[in-house]
């Protein structure tokens, strides 16, 4: 496909070197973060453009991708594309790509790692050794995940990764989702509610969008318990975070531990200021190995485009080959 020239590509903010080099060598590359009128830029360029690369930091409306007659390709850095409108992109033959597989192991070592620093307050005890107090007396007796019972929202990819690892510690484990997943051994609930009735902690891995958007409410939390613990690793809007908020303050559950905010990088002073939440910015999958193997997809993804093959990793509302405009 790229035979006689470079096609034009839209890159919308700064990504990882892997993928800035990558696009540079196989194609003519729009910086949108460097054009100090968006909206002019986009203007100049939108005509010509043929694939977009995004991580998220700028939304690929409907709206942007019409004004791209040439577009056929957008390839998401993040096994979450909910930034891009596959279901517009595909009803109008735009294949849209994400990197998924190759950040499940990280985003599941994290997710219980956030879970045990949220029960066993080893944040906090940390603070406490180093303003000195241990000096005066021992940190206080913590939760434990010895007697809890591991509701996961969400079994997909990453869900039963996170779910493999529980089973190292023990523990019952059952899980939401709209339909049973095949090959899960785990109990499965239709209904989040009652799930949250039976269990001690959820840990939320689903997708972003409006399908899931404030799934996690104020009746979830509440059926959570007082000795219940939220743990967010998907998406800041999957979880409600007033509701949250409240129930913290008003022990309608015992603690959280979020990875993700509704308004990123904006987190709630009301959150920042509790000690029982443990907050991290968005890090789950954020280690060097694993954002250079998602750059690398998000260019091999271009780069079979480009060349005439099928794209790796297509999301589902854009399966390959696309339709016809």
């Amino acid at each position: 496909m790229i035979a006689t020239e470079r096609p034009d590509l839209l890159l919308t903010g700064k990504m990882v070197p892997v993928v800035e080099e990558g696009v540079d060598k196989l194609f003519t590359v729009h910086r949108l973060a460097n054009a100090k009128d968006r909206n002019a830029f986009l203007a100049e360029v939108s005509p010509r453009i043929r694939a977009i690369a995004t991580g998220g930091q700028f939304p690929v409306t409907a709206a942007i991708m019409e004004k791209m007659p040439k577009l056929e390709i957008v390839a998401n850095f993040g096994v979450g594309y909910d930034s891009v409108d596959a279901k517009w992109a595909g009803a109008h033959g735009i294949v849209v790509t994400n990197t998924p597989d190759v950040l499940n192991d990280e985003v599941a070592d994290t997710t219980i790692a956030l879970l045990l620093n949220t029960l066993r307050e080893l944040p906090q005890a940390e603070k406490y050794l180093r303003a000195g107090k241990w000096r005066e007396k021992p940190y206080p007796l913590t939760n434990t995940l010895r007697d809890r019972t591991i509701g996961i929202v969400g079994m997909g990819r990453i869900g039963k990764v996170i779910a493999k690892r529980l089973e190292g510690f023990d523990r019952p484990i059952v899980y939401h989702s709209r339909k049973p997943a095949a090959g899960v051994p785990y109990k499965h609930y239709p209904d989040l509610v009652a799930m949250a009735k039976d269990v001690d902690v959820l840990i939320a891995i689903v997708p972003g969008g409006p399908a899931t958007k404030n799934m996690i409410n104020a009746d979830v939390l509440k059926a959570l318990g007082p000795n219940g613990v939220l743990i967010n690793v998907a998406r800041g809007s999957v979880v409600d975070e007033p509701a949250l908020i409240e129930a913290l303050k008003n022990k309608t559950i015992l603690a959280a531990g979020l990875d993700v905010f509704a308004e990123e990088p904006k987190v709630p002073q009301a959150l920042i200021d509790m000690e029982n939440v443990v907050l991290l910015p968005h890090v789950a999958s954020a280690t060097h190995w694993t954002r250079r193997a998602m750059g690398q997809l998000v260019v091999d993804n271009l780069a079979a485009w480009a060349a005439g093959k099928d794209p790796i990793t297509p999301v589902v509302e854009t399966p390959w080959p696309p339709k016809k405009k």
